[in-house]
């Protein structure tokens, strides 16, 4: 078949029936078109407005009422309505617990008992304040203990149940013990022997023996051999024949 042939099968054709054919199919194409562009825009409207939708809700900000928290959370409940405690008219009620068998009744401390730390006569007393001859310095002074007349060795005694809080040597009493007792006083043997019984810190009872009678104290030297004993109460020197016993 040639050119011609051909050319003038399709002008048959479209001068026939072809035509209209051919103007349904242009019309159908046409047709398809607008609806697929219609459906698109439809999808894209759709989905423009899920992102509207969806952006107004991630900025929407919902406000929550929180209540007002109370002083003791421990006790609080809001379902629970609280009731202010009744006021008394006879005040705050007594706390205080009674406290049984208590005796107030003041205990007395019973005063130390002072026995005669040896036996022997009173060569000289105690003078207190009055100014008294001393034989061995050979002037007037005061004396503020006893002596107590003893031979050599004789055996002194604590005079009260006590602990003993020094013992040492004096430069003019010689050889001293200091014995403590329950009531703050104290009790000082003096011109004992070189060697005592008894050491510091250690408690001794009424009686006990704490050394025997020297010759050390040098202020009393020209005197005949004696123990010079003395009380202490409340750190003052008293007379010691008011308080010994016996």
């Amino acid at each position: 078949m040639n050119s011609n042939s051909s050319g003038k099968g399709l002008e048959s054709f479209l001068s026939g029936k072809g035509f209209y054919i051919v103007l349904f199919l242009c019309a159908a194409v046409i047709g398809v078109s607008a609806w697929m562009m219609a459906a698109g825009n439809e999808t894209m409207s759709n989905d423009a407005l899920q992102t509207s939708v969806s952006n107004q809700e991630s900025r929407r900000v919902e406000t929550v009422i929180i209540p007002a928290r109370p002083e003791n959370p421990a006790v609080f409940d809001p379902d629970i309505e609280s009731e202010a405690p009744a006021v008394s008219d006879e005040g705050p009620a007594d706390v205080t617990a009674p406290v049984d068998n208590i005796d107030s009744t003041p205990v007395e401390v019973a005063a130390p008992v002072y026995v005669w730390p040896l036996s022997g006569e009173l060569d000289r007393g105690h003078s207190g304040d009055r100014l008294v001859y001393d034989v061995t310095m050979q002037d007037w002074r005061s004396h503020e203990g006893i002596d107590i007349l003893a031979e050599l060795g004789a055996v002194v005694q604590a005079s009260c149940a006590g602990t003993v809080e020094s013992v040492r040597r004096d430069d003019m009493f010689g050889t001293v013990v200091t014995i403590g007792h329950a009531d703050g006083s104290k009790t000082i043997y003096a011109n004992l022997e070189d060697s005592p019984e008894v050491t510091e810190g250690q408690h001794v009872e009424a009686g006990q023996a704490i050394g025997t009678v020297g010759h050390t104290a040098l202020c009393e030297i020209g005197q005949p051999s004696h123990l010079h004993f003395s009380i202490q109460v409340n750190g003052n020197e008293v007379d010691p024949q008011d308080y010994l016993v016996g």
